[in-house]
């Protein structure tokens, strides 16, 4: 079903409307909330439909080449994934800049849990998005000066969780195809199923579909090489997730410590877990050559709001595969048994556990159907 309207006025009522919000809120929020409104019409008005592009004789070949790519993956993750068939990825946008939006995450000095920031339409969420750079690293700059450990990543894509039609951005073709079809099939997941609040059951379950989608779509494609190539890079990565999960078990234990252990003690420790997560993960990349992007975090410096940022996207990722595995390998009941779980808090955090989910089992469809997904107008989950 399509959902968004086709009159530029009604959206822009809709944006406004999100804008207003905030005038009820306090006055940072208002600005947060206008930023949102005008980077996302912006966003929506540099649209231009795929096929127009490719009939474009002003638009490079190797722009034409990319975009083909996003027309199969499109179509494969409606006929092969059951992702929704509406509008979104069917258009393209040129922001003229490396990525859509800025993220903020943080997280108490001794806390690797990321504080939280609670939206009308999106619930509350492990992070803030800016579409400017220079306000997320006001934002970040501000979060420190309160005692907090920060990041901000650069984001190539965000999804509205169907309300608009969302394009492929020039963001979005910064890496190879396995990559932009992986970020095609991550925000469409969030299109499907969506959890007001619970970023991490929603990251996760996105990168679970996106996993299991790349995978199918090589296969489908006999793009064996790569195939191959993926699946060792994919347990490279899963090891070295493993080892950011491994440093925040022993800061989350460290802070744990009753009584405390007196400040500066926890200070030191604290940076001796941190310099250990980050050769740690050298190691491994020396070990598996490979080159994830972690560098820039580690010489940066590692913090709390690094490790909470992985946590937000693959803690889950064990469950949901397990809960695949129990229905089959079968997408249709996987999806059924992930929408019986919106409203189930224990059921949730169950599959998030330390063990993965173990007890996951086949779905059996509810008597009722599962409530409707609610849309964000502005910002949403980022990829």
């Amino acid at each position: 079903m399509l959902t968004e309207s086709r009159s530029p006025t009604s959206m822009k009522a809709r944006l406004l409307a999100a804008a207003l919000i905030g005038a009820t809120l306090p006055g940072c929020a208002l600005g947060y909330f206008a930023q949102a409104a005008q980077g996302q019409w912006q966003l929506m008005r540099a649209r231009r439909p795929i096929t127009s592009v490719l009939a474009d004789p002003a638009a490079s070949e190797q722009l034409k080449a990319r975009l083909r790519v996003v027309q199969d993956v499109r179509d494969f993750a409606v006929s092969d994934l059951g992702l929704p068939d509406n509008r979104s990825y069917r258009s393209y946008s040129d922001l003229k800049r490396p990525y859509v939006v800025w993220n903020v995450v943080a997280a108490p000095e001794f806390s690797v849990a990321p504080l939280r920031w609670c939206f009308p339409f999106t619930g509350c969420l492990s992070y803030r998005g800016y579409f400017r750079e220079r306000d997320a690293r006001r934002m970040a700059a501000a979060l420190a000066a309160r005692g907090n450990d920060v990041m901000v990543g650069g984001v190539t894509a965000y999804s509205t969780l169907g309300h608009f039609s969302d394009p492929v951005l020039n963001t979005m073709m910064r890496y190879g195809d396995l990559e932009l079809a992986s970020t095609i099939f991550h925000e469409l997941a969030h299109q499907l199923i969506y959890v007001h609040g619970d970023t991490e059951f929603n990251e996760s379950f996105a990168v679970s579909v996106e996993q299991e989608g790349l995978r199918r779509w090589l296969a489908a494609r006999e793009r064996s090489l790569e195939l191959q190539d993926y699946l060792d890079r994919d347990h490279g990565e899963q090891l070295m997730i493993e080892v950011f999960a491994d440093g925040r078990r022993q800061l989350a234990a460290l802070y744990a410590l009753a009584p405390p252990l007196p400040i500066d003690e926890r200070r030191a420790r604290k940076r001796e877990i941190l310099a250990a997560t980050g050769a740690q993960l050298q190691a491994v990349e020396r070990q598996l050559k490979l080159r994830t992007g972690y560098d820039t975090w580690i010489a940066e410096g590692l913090n709390n709001a690094h490790l909470a940022s992985v946590g937000t996207y693959f803690d889950c990722v064990p469950g949901f595969q397990r809960l695949l595995a129990a229905n089959g390998g079968s997408l249709p009941a996987f999806y059924a048994a992930v929408r019986g779980m919106r409203g189930d808090t224990a059921a949730r955090r169950a599959l998030c556990s330390p063990d993965g989910g173990h007890a996951a089992t086949a779905f059996t469809p509810p008597d009722a159907p599962a409530p409707a997904i609610s849309a964000p107008a502005t910002m949403g989950p980022a990829r």
